[in-house]
């Protein structure tokens, strides 16, 4: 099996993981306040693949100060802010909500690739971008009927940095190991998150782990979309080109749409549907264009 095979393979079981994701985090959220999970999250998560990362890599090269100002900067855009905000988001808004927004980002990659790894934008691009926007515009738009408009704005902030954490990711994969870029960002990420988590234990926001099912649901989102998503999602960067990356976002609202309808009962809005399509069709129109390159 060739390499962007096993990419495509990475990229699709990651972003269908997160689209699941929000349906479990949108349960968890009702006992632990937003920013406390991700700091949680990041705790599982690090020490897991802190301890893959020494048994499969024991003769790493030396990090410079250059390398840990790429994992600092991808930690705090990508896995403090964008997870923050979408945290935060999915608990003012709800799960295909978030499933759908934060699926605007391979648009916006299409953007900042352009500026960060130099890659061209084509007219194709330009009206997959367009689109896409289009689709998130009409869907950010429905604060009565699908989520309010600061949590849809908010998961849309989510979008954006995420798009832009996912190209420096690409930029890190010519020097490092998608294990330890994950690790590294990581591990700035739950540093950058600690004193929001202390603020909200001191403002009284804590956890309640009691009920086994919300300790299972930490679990999982520290274990499998976490430290196995992210790991996947890099991997599949390191493989493939950040254009054609950005198709595989698409399992995520489809499953995330999906699940909050069958298993929290959230209404799939006409507004959610036409603002889907138009994001699809971004979508394939920019997966289209990479596959001809």
């Amino acid at each position: 099996m060739n390499s962007s095979w096993i990419g495509a393979i990475c990229l699709s079981l990651a972003a269908s993981i997160w689209g699941g994701m929000y349906v479990v985090s949108k349960v968890v959220l009702t006992f632990v306040s937003p920013l406390t999970l991700v700091w949680l999250r990041y705790a599982i998560a690090f020490f897991i693949l802190l301890a893959l990362l020494r048994m499969k890599e024991r003769s790493r090269p030396v990090l410079t100060g250059r390398d840990w100002l790429l994992f600092a900067w991808i930690g705090f855009i990508g896995y403090f802010v964008s997870i923050s905000l979408q945290f935060v988001g999915t608990k003012l808004s709800n799960a295909h909500m978030g499933a759908l927004l934060t699926s605007a980002s391979p648009a916006f990659m299409i953007l900042f690739a352009r500026f960060v790894l130099g890659e061209t934008v084509t007219v194709r691009k330009m009206i997959a971008l367009l689109l896409s926007t289009a689709g998130v515009l009409v869907i950010v738009g429905q604060g009565e009927t699908g989520g309010s408009f600061t949590g849809n704005a908010t998961l849309l902030g989510a979008a954006v940095t995420w798009a832009l954490m996912s190209v420096y990711v690409r930029k890190a994969s010519t020097r490092h190991s998608s294990l330890a870029i994950t690790t590294y960002s990581i591990l700035f990420g739950w540093l950058f998150t600690t004193p929001f988590m202390v603020g909200e234990w001191l403002s009284g926001s804590r956890p309640d782990v009691s009920d086994p099912l919300v300790l299972a649901g930490i679990l999982y989102l520290g274990i499998v979309s976490t430290a196995g998503a992210f790991f996947l999602w890099n991997k599949g960067l390191e493989l493939v080109s950040a254009g054609y990356a950005s198709l595989f976002f698409f399992f995520q609202p489809v499953v995330g749409a999906l699940l909050g309808w069958l298993l929290l009962n959230e209404h799939l809005s006409l507004a959610f549907l036409a603002g889907g399509i138009c994001i699809a069709a971004g979508i394939l129109i920019a997966a289209r264009e990479e596959s001809s390159e």
